[in-house]
């Protein structure tokens, strides 16, 4: 039996994943920030799917302590983890820094996506011949041009700015990844879910002409797609939409920002205490 670690997966698409695995026979493992939410997602998803293969991790991504501990408890609990979904994401209207300090869409959509991937490496293991798999959820909407000055501490935030900044490191870090795997037996891939009627879509562009969005079945379809279809078995660093390969912006695969970008998140890491293991 394969298990599935899916972050953001109490509501919206990540819920609607976490499900349709569960039908698919993996055992799932729910994050939320609530331990309420997640016990009671626990509970929805074993009663519609009769799954009892069903476990939870309550954390909130925006401190690097909870993600720290969130990784650790992980590690401690299953020792080989076969797909990780970094499914978890915001878009924040307002202004919000984290508790180190970090402007929160960043930290929550990328550098928390970051620290608890790599944290967690050592348990993410292929099963038998067939590759480990790490696919995170990026955005259409991702930056078509990368703006270092407006990561960490904007000098005058933008929501929608933050928002596509986050996603488009969501698409470096996949590359790069992939690049540092490549001989782990461990793909990594990251995708578009299509525009989906969720809180994230709402508070983003909610009501902009009367449309919401797509609904979650179809909002979950390539994330499932890419954790369990034999085509993709050995496909690595690449950007998805529709279960097809897509092409980012441009800049996506600019190395030396790459390169910069992982750099600067394990500075950041590094700075608050902690070190990539």
């Amino acid at each position: 039996m394969k298990t599935v670690l899916i972050t953001g997966s109490t509501d919206g698409i990540g819920k609607q994943t976490a499900i349709i695995l569960a039908q698919k026979g993996f055992f799932v493992l729910i994050h939320g920030r609530s331990k309420d939410k997640c016990k009671q997602t626990v509970e929805e998803i074993s009663a519609l799917t009769g799954s009892k293969n069903l476990d939870y991790f309550p954390c909130d991504l925006i401190s690097l302590r909870e993600v720290f501990n969130f990784s650790e408890e992980v590690k401690k609990r299953y020792d080989n983890l076969n797909v990780l979904i970094n499914n978890a994401g915001v878009y924040l209207k307002d202004y919000m820094l984290s508790p180190e300090g970090i402007e929160a869409t960043f930290q929550i959509n990328h550098l928390s996506m970051f620290f608890l991937t790599l944290n967690l490496l050592p348990v993410i293991k292929p099963v038998n011949a067939e590759p480990a798999r790490i696919i995170n959820v990026s955005s259409m909407a991702h930056a078509s041009k990368m703006d270092f000055d407006n990561l960490i501490k904007p000098a005058k935030y933008d929501g929608h700015r933050a928002y596509s900044l986050s996603k488009l490191c969501n698409i470096y870090f996949t590359i790069e990844l992939s690049e540092r795997l490549k001989d782990k037996n461990i793909t990594v891939n990251c995708l578009h879910p299509g525009v989906i009627n969720t809180k994230l879509l709402r508070a983003g562009w909610g009501g902009i002409g009367g449309f919401f969005g797509g609904g979650l079945s179809k909002g979950a379809e390539t994330s499932v797609y890419l954790a369990v279809s034999k085509e993709v078995e050995n496909i690595t660093g690449k950007y998805f939409s529709d279960s097809k390969i897509a092409k980012p912006h441009n800049i996506a695969y600019n190395t030396d920002i790459r390169t910069k970008l992982w750099r600067l998140s394990e500075e950041l890491i590094n700075k608050n205490g902690y070190k990539i293991r």
